[in-house]
């Protein structure tokens, strides 16, 4: 019996058939969970991971005792367009995961924006 795949497993295998990253545009994937949200900057013709920040990360972490998880977005999309901008890499294809571009997703995408990203 062949097992089916549902919701969000569906929705990031469509978006994923139209999506890939390039070594001078990457994919910036996100993956949120119940406490902290990840974002990672994939090369998918490498196969390499060009940056990573998350909520778990030093200098995202400090000072988030007070923020909410929205808040705690927007600092992980800044710190990742400062990380990929500094690498030279000011152009990425934006990869929701499945998620719906609401609430943290569109938080993130939003501070990478205003810190100088193009989608």
């Amino acid at each position: 019996m062949a097992m089916q795949i549902v919701g969000r497993e569906r929705r990031k295998l469509r978006i994923r058939r139209k999506i890939s990253g390039t070594s001078e545009r990457p994919r910036l994937t996100v993956f949120r969970s119940a406490r902290h949200i990840y974002v990672q900057a994939v090369d998918d013709v490498a196969g390499n991971t060009v940056a990573h920040v998350s909520t778990l990360s030093p200098d995202v972490r400090t000072g988030n005792e007070e923020l909410n998880k929205t808040d705690e977005a927007k600092k992980v999309g800044t710190a990742i367009a400062k990380a990929l901008i500094a690498k030279g890499i000011d152009k990425v294809v934006f990869d929701r995961n499945g998620y719906l571009y609401h609430g943290r997703i569109q938080a993130l995408a939003d501070a990478a924006r205003e810190a100088g990203l193009k989608f």
